[in-house]
């Protein structure tokens, strides 16, 4: 038997270190699926944490792209 974590494991424990940290800051974010050679990531319906500008952005507001200007 391995004394390796997986890392899934490493992933929790390092999420779950902080000193005010909680199970749900483990919880998954993304789904990821396979199929015909294609892979495809969706930031899941129940993520706390999701990408892209923040609730209050200018940018949030508008059904627009984000430019990097």
């Amino acid at each position: 038997m391995s004394d390796e974590k997986s890392f899934e494991e490493n992933r929790h424990d390092q999420l779950t270190s902080a000193p005010k940290a909680t199970e749900e800051d483990a919880a998954p974010r993304f789904d990821v699926t396979k199929r015909d050679g294609v892979t495809r990531i969706d930031v899941r319906d129940d993520a706390a944490v999701r990408p892209g500008p923040g609730q209050g952005d200018p940018a949030a507001e508008k059904d627009e792209p984000v430019s990097g200007d």
